[in-house]
């Protein structure tokens, strides 16, 4: 137990499914697998342990921002052992490629938050995700015909206003989208030898502000739901 994770040892499976939003993490939980049992709920974050294809999941919601997924990520290796730690979330698409309801898979990330260079001397970490589960993506996406784009990311810790050069920038360099998380997860991932990896779904269009409906999205992203649980499944214990 954590001050922040009120499970027991042994609650979590080795692999973990990370949405933001608690409420997404029970709907994965009461759609997807079997037997679930809640095992965490403090503050709300509720985190969940059951079967996905004959495998022991969870499924744990990680908060909004790179503070907050930092604390769980840490606490979830560290305290709890898991070992696979798969986001799923939603984007904002940046490349003219991206459309609304794609699923992208984040092959990197940049930021511009200031806490990788914290972990990282004052330098610049290259975040990326664990090639196993990547190629476990890939094979799955395949599987699944689920189409999806694999390319570099970028976190920004602004949501609202962010600096006017920024989206020409992240454009310029062939960024996919962007969003507020991913590259907290692979660095400390990669600090404490835990496998990651990022899949999203572009919910929104960052440079015309187009957005997806609720029931759009609700369809899209079981897509990007599935695929998840299918890489999950063929990396858990």
């Amino acid at each position: 137990m954590t001050p922040h994770i009120n499970a027991e040892n042994g609650d979590f499976a080795d692999t973990v499914i990370m949405p933001g939003d608690p409420l997404r993490a029970q709907h994965i939980a009461n759609t997807y697998l079997t037997d679930a049992k809640r095992i965490c709920d403090v503050r709300n974050m509720y985190g969940y342990t059951g079967w996905y294809q004959d495998k022991r999941i969870s499924v744990m919601a990680h908060g909004m921002g790179i503070p907050s997924i930092s604390i769980y990520v840490h606490e979830l290796i560290n305290e709890f052992g898991v070992k696979n730690l798969i986001r799923v979330g939603t984007c904002g698409a940046v490349d003219e490629s991206v459309n609304m309801r794609d699923v992208i898979v984040a092959t990197g990330a940049g930021t511009s938050s200031a806490v990788n260079r914290q972990r990282f001397a004052g330098y610049d970490y290259a975040a990326v995700p664990d090639f196993d589960l990547l190629r476990s993506c890939w094979q799955a996406a395949q599987d699944h015909q689920i189409k999806a784009h694999f390319g570099n990311t970028f976190s920004n810790d602004l949501l609202y206003d962010k600096p006017q050069d920024m989206l020409p920038a992240l454009r310029k360099m062939n960024i996919l989208a962007v969003e507020m998380e991913t590259s907290a997860l692979y660095t400390i991932a990669a600090q404490y030898r835990a496998r990651a990896l990022s899949i999203l779904t572009a919910s929104v269009n960052s440079f015309s502000g187009e957005q997806t409906s609720a029931s759009e999205r609700e369809t899209t992203l079981n897509q990007m739901i599935e695929l998840a649980l299918a890489t999950a499944a063929m990396n858990a214990a």
